[in-house]
């Protein structure tokens, strides 16, 4: 039996976790009080593979039952009930910017500022991301890579694969990539900035990927990171490390990132590797690359 308890920050994409989940053939509760969950496991367990994979949201919209979890998750392991927890989480600025685009309040400050909440949400949900079978950083996950990443999760095919590599572009002058586990600089090479006509495309275009790998330290470049990734994932799987976030850096995160980050993946995939690409500043204004 498959039995996951979702957890994490509010605004961080549990509901869409929990709809993929359910999508994947799930058997889903949102908001299921703690105290019910080594008798609802129970029953389950109980059902005779009628129900197989379980999947619940725990989180502190349970107000005071919230702080039973633990004695729960005891309760379920003293009885033999195996569980796994994928606790979501994302940065105060992510949250913050979702919070005033959906119009919410944070459940736990109704009248106060949203950042209050979240700090002492985080407060409170410390211990149980400590205790977490997988975390997933959601800042700068899309709906559909989210649900490519738990489905990662929970797909044996794909867990034999060991790892889940982000492959995300960004531009430092947006600030560094903060959940990052490797970062690579690209500002050494050429900018397509400062081409005319290169300037209003992006790396993800032809004709600016065609004007960067013209120069022989491009390839010289991707070589080397070819080389240094397949000398490292071996022991980030042996080291039981789930998702490997890899930021590639350049002025604006639009041009030369962009197109290398896009090379990156495009070999990731081919060594066999389960890789989601991000370009977190592609957007953004051009101005002073």
């Amino acid at each position: 039996m498959r039995f996951i308890i979702v957890s994490g920050l509010s605004g961080a994409g549990k509901s869409l976790a929990i709809r993929y989940l359910e999508d994947m053939g799930f058997f889903c509760i949102d908001n299921l009080p703690p105290m019910l969950m080594p008798k609802f496991a129970e029953l389950c367990y109980q059902s005779e593979g009628k129900v197989d994979k379980i999947a619940i949201v725990m989180d502190i919209r349970g107000r005071g039952f919230f702080d039973q979890v633990f004695e729960s998750l005891d309760t379920m392991k003293e009885s033999g009930y195996s569980y796994e927890i994928i606790f979501l989480d994302a940065d105060d600025k992510t949250l913050i910017s979702r919070y005033k685009e959906s119009r919410r309040v944070h459940p736990l400050v109704k009248e106060g500022r949203i950042i209050q909440g979240i700090n002492e949400e985080r407060e409170r949900l410390n211990k149980l991301r400590k205790n977490a079978t997988h975390i997933i950083d959601t800042s700068n996950l899309k709906p559909k890579q989210l649900g490519e990443v738990i489905e990662s999760l929970v797909n044996e095919e794909d867990k034999k694969k060991g790892l889940i590599v982000s492959v995300i572009s960004f531009g430092f002058k947006h600030g560094m990539l903060l959940d990052a586990d490797l970062v690579f600089d690209v500002r050494f090479l050429p900018n397509p900035f400062y081409i005319e006509e290169l300037k209003e495309h992006s790396g993800r275009e032809a004709v600016v990927k065609d004007y960067l790998f013209m120069f022989p330290e491009t390839q010289n470049f991707l070589n080397k990171l070819e080389d240094m990734l397949e000398f490292l994932i071996p022991y980030y799987i042996r080291e039981g490390k789930k998702q490997l976030v890899i930021g590639i850096g350049c002025t604006g995160g639009m041009h030369r990132s962009v197109a290398v980050a896009e090379a990156v993946h495009q070999m990731m995939n081919k060594q066999g590797h389960h890789t989601i690409i991000g370009h977190r500043d592609i957007k953004k204004n051009l101005k002073d690359e």
